[in-house]
């Protein structure tokens, strides 16, 4: 069986050398072990993973490929295996303690612009003002500079942010936003052509298969210091 990624978004798929790896290559192999079934993965540019999927260049795609309506007009999903979580981020230094409607009451969060998330603010948090933001690095950055209170956004962005940057220092992660799907979306899913319905359903066993032995948290936390399902 041969499976696409795209081999340009760590930590989920990049290369080493002239290899695709990441935390997708390596739970696609657990999984195609599961299966019983030999599986090769193949990079394809990201403009081109669902054509080629419709035309039968590979059977699978493993690429960070977010569940969305538009998409399933045309493919069909496994069960999602990331669910990433939104979290609020805020000065390192500030007592912020509280990530609730009330406990960020009358605080400036920033967000970014026209995203799920300022979706979510301006309908869960109406106490606070939300300040809008082309990109979650600006927000988090005026955090730094006293200019605002907090920021949300995905978890595994402002994990890479306090890692990367140099000004990370300014903050820490307060705490995990709730999970809402309305919001935040159903998650990633293994894309798969919609005629392949024993080929989902094996997916989709395999998947609950490897989060209920314990196999899922074990890869994950090679890539991830959170929970992502």
């Amino acid at each position: 069986m041969r499976i696409a990624s795209e081999g340009a978004r760590p930590p989920y798929n990049y290369f080493e050398g002239a290899e695709l790896t990441g935390f997708e290559i390596e739970l696609g192999r657990e999984l195609c072990a599961r299966m019983k079934r030999v599986c090769l993965f193949q990079a394809q540019d990201w403009d081109q993973m669902i054509p080629g999927l419709l035309n039968h260049q590979y059977d699978a795609i493993m690429a960070a490929l977010d569940i969305t309506d538009e998409r399933r007009l045309k493919i069909a999903f496994s069960k999602p295996y990331v669910r990433m979580p939104a979290a609020f981020v805020v000065s390192a230094k500030g007592d912020i303690q509280d990530s609730s409607p009330e406990g960020l009451k009358d605080k400036d969060i920033g967000v970014v612009k026209d995203g799920p998330h300022q979706a979510f603010l301006e309908d869960r948090y109406k106490g606070s003002i939300v300040k809008p933001y082309a990109s979650l690095e600006e927000a988090i950055l005026d955090i730094a500079e006293g200019r605002i209170d907090a920021a949300i956004g995905d978890r595994d962005a402002i994990g890479d942010f306090l890692k990367t940057r140099k000004e990370a220092q300014c903050c820490r992660v307060l705490a995990e936003a709730p999970r809402d799907p309305a919001y935040f979306g159903e998650g990633v899913g293994i894309g798969l052509r919609k005629d392949d319905t024993a080929l989902k359903d094996a997916f989709d066993k395999a998947i609950d298969e490897l989060v209920s032995d314990g196999g899922f948290a074990r890869i994950r936390a090679k890539y991830f210091d959170f929970e992502i399902y």
